[in-house]
């Protein structure tokens, strides 16, 4: 689903990612990790197609980036860690005008589905901007599978929120890839991203520096590779 072979990307003279490799088959829940700065962010960006690589291959679905972008963003929802809705529209006001944008059968009963998977039917008509910041991520989340991605990208999804709506999106992240979905998703939270995803990717030094699988390490031992990687 997601082959990435050489990719670089550098901002003036400064280098972010080196030549990263990255390969993640369909169905997998792969978490990157690392610390700021590491180019988490970039490396989504990219595979998003909001940014270009300086160089590299990089395609989604057998989609090369960036030459076949629109028809890779079909295939794709992307969470960041800003919800990025309009505050004064209502939850369903938002997904209608993605779920348009998208051309989304059956739109209105479709977005009573997502809005049942995310918790907020209740308050399917209340303006965005009284939401919770959980309640909006969770929103955000339900805007990224309207349209039935095969590929979801999320960036740092957990970033402001309390212990309550962090165990709420846990859930969401949960049911999402069990449904078949390809997910990939930055965090520096090392314990959460080991506790979702079936693979763990440490980024640093511009490249994925050490991959490890769900089962692959005990608990108490993530922390100590991590640390190996990061201080070597």
């Amino acid at each position: 689903m997601i082959e990435v072979r050489g990719l670089t990307k550098a901002y003036g003279l400064r280098p972010v990612l080196r030549g990263l490799d990255l390969s993640v088959k369909q169905g997998e829940f792969v978490a990157v990790v690392g610390p700021n700065g590491a180019g988490k962010t970039t490396l989504l960006r990219i595979l998003a197609s909001l940014a270009r690589p300086t160089f590299g291959e990089v395609r989604l679905a057998g989609l090369r980036l960036p030459g076949q972008a629109a028809a890779a963003r079909r295939i794709l929802g992307v969470v960041s860690h800003q919800p990025l809705l309009y505050g004064e529209l209502t939850a369903q006001e938002n997904l209608r005008f993605y779920g348009r944008m998208y051309g989304v059968g059956n739109l209105e009963a479709r977005i009573g589905e997502v809005l049942g998977v995310v918790g907020l039917n209740s308050r399917r008509d209340d303006p965005v901007r009284k939401y919770s910041r959980g309640m909006q991520q969770r929103l955000a989340i339900g805007r990224s599978i309207l349209h039935d991605p095969e590929l979801l990208l999320f960036d740092e999804p957990y970033t402001g929120l309390d212990s309550e709506a962090a165990g709420v999106l846990d859930g969401l992240l949960t049911r999402v890839s069990s449904e078949g979905r390809t997910v990939l998703m930055t965090s520096h939270d090392l314990v959460r991203a080991a506790g979702l995803a079936t693979r763990v990717d440490i980024l640093f030094g511009g490249v994925i520096a050490r991959s490890i699988r769900r089962g692959e390490l005990p608990a108490e031992e993530l922390a100590t590779a991590y640390r190996q990687v990061i201080h070597a």
